[in-house]
Protein backbone atom coordinates (compact mmCIF):
# COMPACT_ATOMS: atom_id res chain seq x y z
CA UNK A 1 0.00 0.00 0.00
CA UNK A 2 1.19 3.81 -0.85
CA UNK A 3 -0.13 7.18 -0.75
CA UNK A 4 0.74 9.41 -3.43
CA UNK A 5 0.36 13.25 -3.84
CA UNK A 6 -0.34 13.92 -7.29
CA UNK A 7 0.01 17.51 -9.11
CA UNK A 8 -2.17 18.24 -12.03
CA UNK A 9 -2.75 20.66 -14.52
CA UNK A 10 -5.26 23.11 -13.44
CA UNK A 11 -7.37 22.59 -16.50
CA UNK A 12 -7.39 18.70 -16.20
CA UNK A 13 -7.83 18.31 -12.23
CA UNK A 14 -11.28 16.37 -12.27
CA UNK A 15 -10.53 14.68 -15.11
CA UNK A 16 -7.37 13.64 -13.72
CA UNK A 17 -9.12 12.55 -10.77
CA UNK A 18 -11.59 10.69 -12.62
CA UNK A 19 -9.61 8.63 -14.56
CA UNK A 20 -7.27 7.87 -11.48
CA UNK A 21 -10.02 6.32 -9.83
CA UNK A 22 -10.87 3.78 -12.28
CA UNK A 23 -7.39 2.00 -11.90
CA UNK A 24 -8.21 -1.08 -9.89
CA UNK A 25 -5.09 0.01 -7.74
CA UNK A 26 -6.89 2.96 -6.49
CA UNK A 27 -8.65 2.94 -3.23
CA UNK A 28 -8.81 6.16 -2.53
CA UNK A 29 -8.81 9.26 -4.26
CA UNK A 30 -9.67 12.87 -2.39
CA UNK A 31 -9.55 16.65 -4.45
CA UNK A 32 -6.93 18.63 -1.72
CA UNK A 33 -5.63 21.68 -0.54
CA UNK A 34 -1.84 22.40 -0.07
CA UNK A 35 0.77 20.58 -1.75
CA UNK A 36 -0.63 18.40 -3.84
CA UNK A 37 -4.23 18.34 -5.92
CA UNK A 38 -4.98 14.98 -5.07
CA UNK A 39 -3.89 12.85 -2.72
CA UNK A 40 -4.80 8.39 -3.88
CA UNK A 41 -3.90 5.31 -1.78
CA UNK A 42 -2.90 2.20 -3.85
CA UNK A 43 -2.67 -1.31 -3.33
CA UNK A 44 -0.19 -3.04 -5.44
CA UNK A 45 0.72 -6.75 -4.87
CA UNK A 46 4.12 -5.75 -4.20
CA UNK A 47 6.69 -3.49 -4.89
CA UNK A 48 7.76 -4.68 -8.79
CA UNK A 49 3.75 -4.32 -9.15
CA UNK A 50 3.68 -0.33 -7.81
CA UNK A 51 6.69 0.48 -10.08
CA UNK A 52 4.54 -0.68 -12.79
CA UNK A 53 1.87 1.32 -11.71
CA UNK A 54 3.75 4.71 -10.87
CA UNK A 55 6.04 4.22 -14.34
CA UNK A 56 3.58 3.02 -16.72
CA UNK A 57 0.28 3.65 -15.70
CA UNK A 58 0.20 6.45 -13.31
CA UNK A 59 2.37 8.99 -15.35
CA UNK A 60 0.69 8.26 -18.56
CA UNK A 61 -2.74 9.87 -17.37
CA UNK A 62 -2.84 13.08 -19.28
CA UNK A 63 -2.88 15.83 -16.65
CA UNK A 64 -0.42 14.45 -14.28
CA UNK A 65 2.38 16.41 -13.36
CA UNK A 66 3.81 15.59 -10.57
CA UNK A 67 3.98 13.17 -7.75
CA UNK A 68 5.41 11.74 -5.16
CA UNK A 69 4.62 8.40 -3.40
CA UNK A 70 5.29 7.54 0.33
CA UNK A 71 5.21 3.76 1.35
CA UNK A 72 3.71 2.32 3.61
CA UNK A 73 5.53 0.61 6.28
CA UNK A 74 3.35 -0.02 9.30
CA UNK A 75 -0.26 0.54 9.68
CA UNK A 76 -0.97 1.36 12.99
CA UNK A 77 -4.44 2.62 12.51
CA UNK A 78 -6.64 2.37 10.05
CA UNK A 79 -10.53 2.94 10.95
CA UNK A 80 -13.22 3.18 8.39
CA UNK A 81 -16.09 3.74 10.53
CA UNK A 82 -17.58 7.23 8.94
CA UNK A 83 -20.65 8.09 8.57
CA UNK A 84 -21.96 5.51 10.95
CA UNK A 85 -25.56 6.26 12.46
CA UNK A 86 -25.83 6.21 15.89
CA UNK A 87 -29.40 6.40 17.50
Amino acid sequence: MAMIGVRCTPAALLSTATALEALPEVSYCVVVAGAYDLLIEVVCEDNDALLAFLTERLRSIDGVLETETFVYLRILKQNYEWGTATP
